[in-house]
């Protein structure tokens, strides 16, 4: 997918596992684990938000396109 989730990154620089980050935003391990490897598909705006507002970051910060060769 062309699509790639930076979320590790993120986490990564914010100190937090994703654990921590699950339970902060009442969001399921197992679905932001989905997220995290890159196997969702789709993701709802709440999610979204829900994740920045807890990252302080934009969704430019979590989303990037990287064209398929």
């Amino acid at each position: 997918m062309a699509i790639v989730v930076k979320l590790d990154d993120l986490l990564h620089a914010k100190r937090m596992t994703l654990t921590d980050l699950s339970e902060r935003i009442g969001i399921t391990l197992a679905n932001l684990s989905i997220l995290k490897t890159g196997k969702a598909k789709a993701m709802r705006f709440s999610t979204l938000e829900a994740i920045c507002t807890e990252l302080d970051c934009q969704p430019g910060d979590l989303l990037a396109f990287e064209a398929e060769s």
